[in-house]
């Protein structure tokens, strides 16, 4: 028996009642754990399939499978074989039982099968737990074969309680123990923070344009300072409830199941389906048509337009204990400062981009390997907050939104949270520390590395929901963060992703509601794991791979002009003309100068190009002809576009 005297453990529960969760979080502490799948079929359904995936998703990487649906007497083997060392979690019993009375099995002795597996548990070495359908909870079933089913698993599941050393009822996501629990180490309840602890405000964003001659770092500049503006009272009767604008009144609960806008479905594969047929001399756009069938998806126009007006919004947040070894706080200060006065890298590319720059300085976080880094109440206003900018941006007309991170200790975070909500080996996600001439320090990466996996480890018995992991590893910073693409999705307006911030808040949104990362762009994919592993959970193709490397924001922001000009270019290049209607058509004169005429009217709509105003005087009759004809061409041509 091993030191906390159990080897053995049976959880039942219901259907969905978060038995699976619970059995995963009991061997959360073991350093490697065969996971036993005994479910056989369903690889012609696409809801089953989801179900495993949703599974496969929360294992860690260290954790190995072993699927025993095809030859159910290989369970009682692998209990037989284990080692003292080994840690087998079996998922679930229902699908080992439904294998036993697989018809081609008969006629088989299948209470010797249950006995069998009893003295397997009964006997093993190894560290076990056994999740299993509690049976009892419904209505009888009303076929023969449904009742043999659960007459068969209610008997499993008496012999494994019997032979387990403890069993434990999960019902909606709550565990109560039926046997043993003395002894048996269960999930701590979290600490409630103080009654009297009310957490301050948050301090407002900073507001600054930075100004747009790209050599304005020369001179000193005076920052021009803008109010954020005041939002007008909301209507809860008679206003628009597609966009969300509630969080003023109070009256919008953040949680999980958030039903936001989606962009266009047609919009942007029309886009990409137009883009093979423009006037090009080459093959096409390349990997750019991401970014036009994306900017086209959330303006709902196979025509969409560049990017005009954009709010480059910077985070800044600090992070205590192991995540912040070996960052330099002074420096990162003065990055801070320099964005809120415009200046620097980000005010330098903002004020190329035309980009104005919201700073936002959020508290400080504990250590996530210490405990909580931030209270609920505080992760609440955090995220409002954060859809608050959304609306201030929607409000002051800005039809995109950057989003950036300067701090302390975030891409430690960010790699926690990378690992916690999609199973992801944190010590090969996590960046490497990199000082100021281009050095490593690898005893810092060690050290944060620790820090991540502490406090993986402190929250193994926790909730993994948004607010959960917000509360226990991403603090204010990145809750503001996940506020902000909430309100932007709220408010139809795209966000430019770049670095570990805007990620790991992409990773806790979706838990949120699943549509923002539909409104989410990565312009470039940069050079780090952490970035390219999130942007893959999520789903987002980065536009550019250049392998830039200038901090947050600062690669979506050199990338910008580049793909504004994509953008425009491919709303305003007109149709190949060999994809036009063909010679002698009514879509196309038959005199080629008219059609030549004809084509740069319909692309351009300028008739003077290469026209001689002289020529023009002296054959007015003839081209008033000319006119009349080509008329009827564009009208004809026109008829045929339509």
């Amino acid at each position: 028996m091993s030191e906390d005297r159990w080897n053995t453990v049976l959880v039942l529960g219901g259907i969905r009642s978060g038995k699976s969760a619970f059995a995963e979080s009991l061997v959360a502490d073991a350093p490697a754990v065969r996971y036993v799948a005994t479910a056989v079929g369903g690889e012609d359904d696409p809801e089953w399939l989801a179900r495993i995936e949703e599974h496969q998703r929360r294992r860690p990487q260290s954790w190995s499978t072993e699927e025993t649906g095809a030859d159910p007497a290989r369970l009682t083997e692998l209990l037989s074989e284990a080692k003292p060392d080994d840690t087998l979690l079996v998922d679930d019993l229902g699908g080992w039982v439904a294998a036993v009375l697989d018809p081609a099995r008969q006629p088989n002795d299948d209470e010797a099968d249950v006995a069998a597996l009893a003295a397997a548990v009964r006997s093993t070495p190894a560290r076990v737990v056994l999740v299993s359908p509690e049976v009892g909870l419904s209505l009888v079933p009303v076929t023969p074969v449904g009742r043999a089913f659960a007459d068969a698993l209610g008997t499993t599941n008496q012999s494994l309680a019997d032979a387990c050393d403890g069993v434990v009822l999960v019902v909606a996501g709550q565990p109560t123990w039926l046997k043993g629990k003395a002894g048996i180490a269960t999930p701590a309840p979290r600490p409630k923070p103080p009654a009297a602890a009310t957490p301050a405000p948050p301090p407002p964003p900073v507001f600054v344009t930075p100004p747009a001659d790209p050599a304005f770092v020369a001179t000193p500049v005076e920052a021009e300072v803008v109010a954020p503006p005041v939002a007008e009272p909301f209507d809860a009767l008679q206003g628009r409830t597609q966009t969300l604008p509630l969080i003023a009144s109070g009256l919008t609960v953040i949680q999980p199941g958030m039903d936001l806008p989606l962009p266009s479905s047609e919009a942007g594969p029309d886009a990409r389906d137009r883009l093979g047929m423009l006037d090009l001399p080459g093959a096409g756009l390349g990997m750019v048509a991401e970014a036009v069938e994306f900017a086209a998806s959330t303006q709902d126009s196979t025509a969409p337009r560049p990017w005009s007006s954009v709010r480059v919004v910077v985070i800044s947040g600090r992070h205590g204990g192991g995540a912040a070894a070996g960052a330099d706080s002074l420096d990162a200060e003065r990055r801070v400062a320099e964005a809120e006065l415009g200046i620097g890298l980000l005010g330098r590319l903002a004020g190329q981009a035309g980009a104005d720059i919201a700073v936002l300085r959020v508290r400080s976080a504990g250590a996530m390997e210490d405990g909580p880094v931030a209270e609920a109440g505080a992760v609440e206003a955090a995220l409002r907050q954060g859809w608050q900018l959304a609306d201030e941006a929607a409000d002051a007309g800005r039809d995109a939104l950057l989003l950036a991170g300067i701090g302390v200790g975030v891409e430690a975070v960010a790699t926690a949270v990378l690992a916690a909500t999609t199973g992801a080996e944190a010590a090969a996600t996590l960046p490497r520390v990199l000082l100021p001439g281009g050095r490593f320090d690898d005893n810092a990466w060690m050290v944060r590395c620790g820090a991540v996996r502490d406090a993986l480890h402190r929250i193994r018995h926790e909730p993994r929901g948004a607010h959960d992991i917000l509360r226990e590893l991403g603090g204010l910073d990145l809750a503001v963060a996940t506020g902000l693409l909430l309100g932007a999705a709220a408010r139809r307006i795209p966000v430019l992703l770049d670095g570990p911030l805007g990620i790991a808040a992409g990773l806790i949104a979706r838990d949120l509601a699943g549509q923002t990362r539909h409104w989410c762009l990565l312009p470039e994919a940069g050079t780090l794991a952490l970035v390219k592993q999130g942007a893959d959970v999520l789903g987002l193709t980065p536009v550019l791979e250049l392998g830039l490397d200038l901090g947050e924001g600062a690669n979506a922001l050199a990338a910008l002009p580049m793909l504004r000009t994509m953008v425009g270019l491919a709303a305003a290049l007109p149709v190949h003309p060999a994809l036009l209607d063909e010679h002698g058509d009514a879509g196309l004169d038959d005199d080629p100068d008219v059609t030549a005429v004809n084509l740069i009217n319909d692309g351009f709509g300028n008739l003077a190009t290469g026209l001689d105003s002289e020529d023009d005087a002296g054959d007015s009759e003839d081209g008033a002809g000319d006119s009349e004809d080509g008329a009827g061409g564009v009208e004809s041509g026109a008829a045929g576009r339509s």
